[in-house]
């Protein structure tokens, strides 16, 4: 039985040379060009002394003009997000967990601290306070940051839904896509559910309690948020264990303007009570002609079924239900929230007629 030779001829040798040398040249030009393209992402396309994207807007009020404080993190021309937080009050700084996963997609996106919140201007003037005014000053945003209908995507998350739907319903012109992130087109549906659902699920002592202290007005007392946090935010608002929230959230949470909330939302949990009681669009959805995202969680603050019904009403839906989520699901479900958002929004970006996911 004859052996095979294991004579390599020069020629043989010089062309596997050859070969090597140039997969090796065209796998540095590979990881060169990922790597410019991740480069290019993150590079700066302002002018003058670069600051890592933070802009501060002068905005038009009725009191007079003050400043709002935006960031920019990404570069595409395509796809640009800006995030609209909810509370009201919160700054922006809860949505943080969106650098863990828009970047690597490609999607720019924008913080944004609505006026008397976070970063920006805080007048102190409760006249501000005001929704139609807040959809005012979303479109002097966008106008200063230069998005538009091409591009320009807007996420609203719980107070900051209520405020993109009525954006939208007014400015959608302007607009590429629409997410809702856990919020209800009605308050007074929303109110409902925290009646009949949420308070429900309350052990009965436990909500006669609260009932007691919200009944007096000593919402500052101490026991109010003792039987609030494991009773009710630890199910239906962050589902992670109380001694884990994540950091981000409780900075958020700790810089809220209660003043703006209270005004807004009213000082109870169960329900409206402030300037957006009665609020209420469920007759107007089908007006939105852009692709909407509306997103629940099964344990949310916000009936999911409600939610999901939205996604119906509106001439281009979509609905991502996060089994595991609540009102925060973009952190207590957060592999399936990022996973259905980002679908979304390449979807839409991609240019089908119908971005469902």
């Amino acid at each position: 039985m004859s052996q095979r030779s294991s004579y390599t001829s020069p020629r043989l040798q010089a062309s596997f040379f050859f070969a090597v040398i140039i997969l090796a040249t065209s796998c540095g030009q590979s990881a060169t060009t990922a790597e410019s393209n991740n480069y290019a992402y993150f590079a700066a396309v302002d002018s003058g002394v670069q600051n890592g994207g933070s802009r501060v807007i002068p905005i038009e009020t009725p009191k007079g003009v003050f400043k709002v404080w935006t960031k920019r993190i990404g570069n595409n021309p395509k796809i640009k997000v800006l995030l609209l937080t909810g509370g009201p009050g919160a700054s922006h700084e809860y949505a943080e967990c969106f650098e863990s996963f828009f970047p690597k997609e490609g999607i720019e996106f924008y913080y944004y601290d609505q006026l008397t919140t976070g970063f920006s201007d805080n007048p102190k003037d409760s006249s501000l306070f005001n929704l139609d005014r807040y959809v005012e000053e979303v479109e002097q945003v966008r106008k200063a940051l230069g998005l538009t209908s091409d591009n320009f995507y807007v996420w609203g998350h719980s107070w900051g839904g209520i405020l993109a739907m009525q954006y939208a319903l007014k400015y959608q012109g302007n607009m590429k896509a629409l997410i809702i992130s856990n919020m209800m087109s009605s308050t007074v549906d929303y109110n409902n559910y925290a009646k009949d659902v949420l308070a429900r699920q309350l052990d009965p002592k436990v909500l006669d309690s609260i009932r007691d202290i919200e009944k007096r007005g000593d919402y500052k007392s101490p026991k109010y948020m003792e039987l609030l946090m494991p009773n009710f935010y630890a199910k239906h608002i962050c589902r992670i264990p109380l001694d884990k929230w994540p950091e981000p959230v409780l900075r958020s949470f700790s810089k809220m303007n209660e003043d703006l909330y209270v005004a807004m939302q009213g000082p109870s949990e169960f329900g409206l009570s402030g300037k957006l009681t009665g609020w209420d669009v469920k007759a107007e959805l089908p007006k939105l002609t852009i692709p909407v995202l509306t997103i629940g969680g099964q344990f949310d603050t916000m009936d999911p079924g409600h939610m999901k019904w939205m996604s119906t009403q509106v001439q281009n839906g979509s609905y991502l239900l996060c089994p595991n989520g609540s009102h925060m699901s973009c952190y207590d479900d957060q592999q399936i929230y990022m996973t259905g958002l980002i679908k979304f929004i390449k979807a839409v970006d991609g240019g089908g007629k119908k971005a469902l996911l």
